[in-house]
């Protein structure tokens, strides 16, 4: 399965390497066309190609061939293809890291020369999505009104409101988000708030919705707080649709006899995080859905790990912010997203099952605000009622931070990049009946 949570992704941390050269048959010249492109293109040509937002294409050998000695550093690195998991944590489906292997042909291609190789043995080039939906056609397409992104300056996060004009609850069993201006978008998170009288409204804050959140609220600052809705001009964004970030396709498909619910009457929120390229676009970034008029066995629910009554100090270089989550059912979690701004560098999560036994589900240990990475669970992790997630963010405030944009401020929640969020999107299946086994298996 592959799923796009609420928000908004560089470097791996470093494992030992073989030697690139001992990797390759004695004797044998490694090229582009023969062994180059095809990981090029498995791996790395989604953001690597004219319209996208990495800098430079490496489509084909002359794109590739001037960047041969900044690419070997960075796949030798590991900061290329970003993939900020720790490897010896969890299993992903959507592990996009390099093997030993590939970086190995990479490094002794650059190290040879980088030479070209039989134009015949170079394999056609990727299909990409550029003008068809990968979900395949839509049922219903939503977009925001044309917005001009400046070629320079700061643009702040900016919201639309596009309503649906849905007469009835609709189940959604894929989405796809589309940037008109890739290069442009950072992030995208698209949120549904429906409109409900406020006897709906009632009823919906009774739905048990399987977790709830636990932090410390900050001595002074005992104010109510809703930590599972923004607010946009005192109006809620609603639950999490969709979304995709820097080298994301925000595409989000859900398993065989899984759907998320639309309500009748709902308005699609979009937040765009715009970050200037240099030249002028004009962003009409849409949304995809596709229905299905079977209702689920299961629904897809949506959750957040969230803290947002902290104060980090000025020049801290170490601050760490924790909270947990704690699922009230027996649930199968699919993802976890974390999200913090510039000053995060780091994120831990654990796990803490009713009978007193923990693990560690998620390790990023070198977390990077240019690339929000959503780590998607090879299987659903089963966590029996009453588990525990416990979530940990570190922050560095210092002026030692070259993102630091001061390190002199006092810091706090705030959605503008030069604030900070403690936030993780997840979702997960409200499943008894696997949970039940999982428990009489431990």
């Amino acid at each position: 399965m592959r799923t796009v949570a609420a928000t908004v992704l560089t470097a791996l941390a470093l494992i030992a390497l073989p030697s690139p050269a001992a990797a390759q048959p004695a004797g044998e010249t490694v090229t582009f066309t023969e062994h180059v492109a095809p990981i090029f293109y498995e791996s790395c040509t989604t953001c690597h190609r004219p319209g996208q937002v990495a800098p430079m294409s490496l489509l084909t050998y002359e794109d590739a061939r001037p960047w041969a000695r900044a690419i070997r550093q960075k796949v030798v690195d590991r900061e290329m293809p970003p993939w900020d998991a720790d490897p010896a944590v969890g299993v992903w489906a959507n592990d996009r890291s390099l093997s030993d292997e590939a970086i190995a042909t990479i490094a002794a291609w650059a190290d040879g020369g980088a030479p070209r190789g039989d134009r015949a043995l170079q394999p056609p080039l990727p299909a990409y999505a550029d003008s068809e939906w990968a979900i395949g056609e839509p049922d219903a397409v939503f977009a925001i009104p044309p917005f001009d992104v400046p070629p320079e300056g700061t643009v702040d996060y900016t919201y639309f409101e596009v309503p649906t004009n849905l007469t009835e609850g609709r189940w959604v069993t894929a989405v796809q988000v589309r940037p008109g201006a890739p290069a442009a978008v950072h992030h995208v998170i698209v949120t549904a708030r429906a409109e409900r009288t406020p006897e709906e409204q009632e009823a919906r804050r009774r739905v048990d919705p399987g977790f709830r959140l636990d932090y410390d609220i900050l001595p002074g600052r005992e104010i109510e707080w809703n930590p599972g809705v923004a607010q946009l001009e005192g109006r809620g964004k609603g639950d999490p649709l969709g979304g995709t970030t820097v080298g994301n396709d925000g595409v989000a498909l859900f398993q065989p006899g899984t759907a998320r619910l639309l309500e009748a009457g709902t308005t699609l929120v979009f937040e765009m995080h715009y970050t200037p390229t240099g030249e002028p676009h004009v962003d009409e970034t849409r949304i995809g859905l596709v229905f299905t008029d079977t209702p689920p066995e299961r629904q897809v629910w949506d959750g957040a790990i969230m803290h947002g009554q902290f104060v980090i100090p000025p020049g801290a270089p170490d601050f760490k912010i924790e909270t947990d989550l704690t699922f009230t059912k027996d649930v199968k979690l699919l993802n976890l997203l974390p999200h913090s701004h510039l000053r995060g560098v780091r994120w831990e999560y654990e796990a803490e099952y009713p009978d007193g036994r923990r693990e560690t589900i998620l390790s990023v240990p070198d977390y990077d605000f240019n690339w929000q990475i959503d780590y998607i669970f090879d299987e659903p992790l089963a966590l029996p009622g009453g588990s525990k997630i416990h979530a940990s963010a570190w922050y560095d405030n210092s002026a030692a931070n070259r993102s630091n944009p001061d390190p002199t401020a006092e810091v706090r929640w705030g959605e503008q990049t030069d604030e900070e969020m403690m936030f993780t999107a997840l979702s997960y299946l409200i499943d008894d009946e696997a949970a039940a086994e999982t428990t009489q298996q431990q």
